[in-house]
């Protein structure tokens, strides 16, 4: 195959903690934590919608714990920065609390120890970066932090909470070889010039973030705010629902998605858990040597405990067959949720944390689902050198 048959280029976003889809994200996940925190075992499905003048939480809580949903809510949308001057003010907005009790219906099947709803997940993991996911998406949330960061601590002020980016790669195969594209939109205030909001994105978000990855050159395209200015955002320019950014959440596209989203969930939800245990496994395994690019389908029924299907792709990289990677999956990992709960620790306070920048590849957490630590022994069981992982 020649080289301009092997070259392509992918496309991945981020948005940062202050997009009203991660406002949304962000509050369902903190009333989640605040239940647990109380009662390990609570049942959570909290969805929350957010717009310019009200903000709703809705969903079914059923746990022994009494919590505050609207003080939470508040302090969620200050924390991210949304003060009078923002346009949208945390602390005056009116806010409905629409909570009621989980179904007894579906308490019959998950009580038992099965899973709290039908569904497939995936898991996806890979060699292109150091927490083995995606450049693309990892690349995007880099920036969409560091979007955030230069306006918490002061280095661009003017900036608002609302933003997104985003990062085209271009690839030989299946490795980057540079950045074609860098796309950042930002908020902002209306005191600042459309030209020098443009030079300072450059130069204080993407050239300390993409800088030392060396993909940067001179045939990169740079868009900045490309529709101009960027006064009115966050919730009063569009509205913030729970669920709506699963790509975001996950890899950036590069892996598919079963299509259940995260926040706002409690483990029962095999939406949430038995996505990051894919995840963990698709790492592990990769961590493991056995693919420099592997994906994990799994499905479930609601009640029922043991899935009902595992696949495996490696998009022809893998050194060992995918029956066998499946093989073992099926050896090393016990798949029911209780399992899955148990493995991952999913019962404590940790997702209001995950709920912006993605799920995966957070080395800057410290959440069971990123660890490679069994991916040694996957290593000796399919024949195969395990990758040498500084980062995780």
């Amino acid at each position: 195959m020649s080289l301009s048959d092997r070259l392509h280029v992918f496309t991945s976003e981020s948005v940062t903690e202050g997009h009203p889809d991660k406002v949304a994200d962000q509050i369902s996940d903190a009333v989640l934590d605040a239940i647990l925190a109380q009662d390990p075992r609570g049942r959570v499905a909290c969805e929350t919608l957010v717009t310019a003048k009200r903000v709703m939480i809705a969903g079914e809580i059923t746990a022994n714990a009494h919590i505050e949903i609207e003080g939470i809510a508040r302090g969620v949308m200050a924390g991210i920065g949304y003060t009078r001057e923002s346009g949208f003010d945390a602390t005056q907005v009116p806010i409905d609390n629409l909570v009621q009790p989980q179904s007894r219906d579906i308490a019959l099947g998950v009580d038992i120890g099965g899973a709290g709803d039908q569904g497939m997940m995936f898991g996806f993991a890979c060699t292109e970066t150091p927490e083995l996911m995606p450049a693309p998406i990892a690349w995007a949330h880099l920036l969409a932090k560091r979007l955030a960061a230069v306006r918490k601590n002061g280095e661009l002020a003017y900036l608002r909470p609302d933003g997104k980016t985003q990062v085209t790669v271009q690839y030989d195969g299946h490795h980057p070889i540079r950045i074609d594209k860098v796309l950042i939109s930002s908020h902002h205030a209306e005191s600042v010039s459309l030209a020098q909001l443009r030079h300072d994105l450059l130069t204080h978000v993407v050239e300390p973030v993409l800088g030392p990855l060396n993909m940067l050159d001179d045939r990169t395209v740079y868009l900045f705010n490309p529709t101009g200015i960027f006064t009115v955002g966050g919730p009063c320019a569009d509205t913030g629902l729970t669920g709506r950014k699963i790509i975001v959440d996950t890899y950036g596209g590069m892996g598919r998605h079963g299509g259940g989203s995260f926040s706002g969930k409690d483990p029962t939800k095999v939406d949430r858990s038995a996505a990051y245990m894919m995840r963990y496994i698709a790492k592990n395994l990769v961590a493991a040597g056995v693919a420099e690019r592997l994906e994990i389908q799994i499905a479930y029924a609601i009640g029922e405990a043991k899935p009902l299907s595992i696949n495996a792709e490696t998009f022809s990289t893998g050194r060992v067959p995918e029956r066998r990677i499946v093989e073992l999956i099926r050896t090393h990992f016990d798949l029911t949720p209780a399992a899955i709960t148990h493995t991952l620790d999913l019962l404590k306070p940790q997702y209001l944390s995950t709920a912006a920048y993605g799920h995966f590849g957070r080395t800057d957490l410290q959440v069971r689902w990123e660890h490679t630590d069994l991916a040694s022994g996957l290593a000796q069981d399919a024949g195969t050198t395990p990758l040498e992982l500084a980062c995780v």
